[in-house]
């Protein structure tokens, strides 16, 4: 406690010196940990999105992440039923579990004949009710609102379209979509009328949906034809309602982005078929449970597959484009750290060695009283830690006073690649981890600066030192 008070006294002798050591480790350490709450929400928000339209695992044919986009319909899982029925009723995995659902993905060509436009998509088929649950979750509360799943009760023919492919199928006038206008008449080119197979096909399915239909809707929504290849090779095609058009975040996915019924999908692909779904989505009610949903998932698989060749993939090996960011913001975060932590540490070392300067005389005299060299370092370096400690709790407080600043004028920005601002939030409150990792290694930079200049003070020789003038 003695030495203590004595190394607060020392620093309070030059309070301007002390207090300049002390504001530049602050301002680093408020630099880092707001970079790390920055990076931190872009974090959570990534995982956010893609557990929402994903899961956090997916059970898959073995081969089709790798394979299964050139033919999707030979990867798909037989008795999917049979398996989410386990999942669900499994005594570990359904305390776990929020939302298990299949889901069929497949490309097709989605064309609006009467506009005689048409593009590739790539469709995804899935269960509305369980998708809609899907996009409330939102475990890390992130300021992101999800649109309602306009699928979500819509007719059994219904579609939702990305805003790209609304754009080129020249939709837009009829959604009121902003920043989405469908070009010129004159340029466009005229219409004709649909190929009389496609017709045909289209037709039976139209006339199957309006059965299903109700009665009450009076608005007329625009009609896509989607033309995909059945499980066997053969063309078929489907008549679609769409009922809404949305942005999915990321320019390259609107560009493709078709959703439909699960059922509507496998009579497309499978006909009269049995259906199959190409996976079976899994969405946890805690992110911290996927390794032991995973461990479960893998180890009762062999008995759910029915001795199909199937996967457990979590949803960093499914987006690798989350794992090369989240790499990308820690290599920055580390460089960021080690820059500001060369600052302190010259800034620390300097403030030490003027005081070991001005003290020398200091030294000399209680060596003489009997105080012996480890005692001199010890000093000089609880000097050097006391230092650190109050600017990196400094920095604590300014980064929390200045997060929630940020965060309540209501910020956004646009991320690389993105179609959609995202809003600003810096995460620092909570963060408990960062904050004491930096704190506490900022803190061992500060009493590593000071160690040398201890070390130089305690080697002084006492005559030496009490001559020094």
């Amino acid at each position: 406690m003695g030495v203590l008070s004595l190394a607060l006294r020392n620093l309070m002798r030059n309070r301007r010196r002390s207090l300049a050591t002390i504001a530049a480790v602050a301002v680093g350490s408020t630099s880092i940990l707001l970079f790390g709450g920055y990076s931190a929400n872009i974090r959570y928000s990534m995982e956010t999105a893609y557990v929402r339209g994903g899961g956090h695992l997916q059970v898959q044919h073995r081969e089709f992440n790798q394979y299964g986009s050139g033919n999707p319909t030979a990867y798909g899982i037989k008795g999917y039923e049979r398996l989410i029925d386990a999942v669900r009723s499994d005594e570990v995995l359904h305390k776990m579990v929020l939302v298990a659902t299949p889901t069929l993905q497949f490309g097709g060509i989605a064309g609006n004949y009467f506009a005689s436009v048409s593009r590739t998509v790539i469709a995804t088929g899935m269960v509305p009710v369980d998708q809609a649950l899907m996009r409330q979750w939102n475990f890390y509360d992130i300021p992101l609102i999800s649109p309602p799943l306009a699928l979500n009760g819509a007719k059994p023919d219904a579609a939702l379209l990305g805003v790209g492919v609304a754009r080129v199928l020249q939709l837009c006038g009829a959604f009121q979509i902003s920043d989405c206008q469908s070009p010129p008449k004159s340029d466009a080119a005229m219409g004709t009328a649909i190929p009389e197979d496609i017709a045909q096909l289209s037709a039976l399915e139209a006339s199957g949906a309006k059965k299903d239909a109700s009665s009450s809707d009076k608005a007329t929504l625009p009609r896509i034809e989607l033309l995909a290849s059945s499980a066997r090779g053969t063309p078929n095609v489907a008549s679609l309602e769409v009922v809404q058009v949305e942005g999915q975040g990321f320019k390259e996915l609107d560009e493709v982005y078709l959703a439909m019924h699960l059922s509507q999908a496998q009579r497309l692909v499978y006909g009269a078929g049995p259906p199959r779904a190409t996976a079976v989505m899994v969405q946890l009610r805690q992110p911290q449970q996927l390794p032991a949903a995973r461990a479960r998932l893998e180890a009762m698989l062999p008995t759910w597959s029915a001795g199909q060749p199937l996967a457990v993939l979590d949803l960093h090996l499914l987006n690798p484009f989350f794992v090369q960011t989240n790499a990308l913001f820690n290599t920055i975060f580390g460089f960021i750290f080690v820059l500001i932590g060369g600052i302190v540490l010259f800034t620390v070392s300097n403030t030490m060695n003027t005081a070991v300067v001005e003290r020398t005389v200091e030294i000399g005299t209680v060596r003489a009283m009997g105080l012996r060299r480890a005692g001199i370092r010890f000093l000089f370096v609880t000097e050097g830690t006391m230092l650190g400690i109050a600017g990196a709790l400094s920095g604590v407080v300014v980064a929390l006073a200045i997060s929630v600043l940020v965060n309540g004028l209501g910020l956004e920005w646009l991320p690389p690649g993105s179609a959609e601002p995202l809003p600003l939030v810096l995460r620092v409150w909570g963060e408990t981890g960062t904050l004491v990792g930096t704190s506490s290694l900022l803190i061992a930079v500060a009493t590593l600066s000071a160690w040398w200049p201890a070390y130089r003070a305690a080697k002084l020789s006492v005559v030496e030192a009490l001559r020094h003038a």
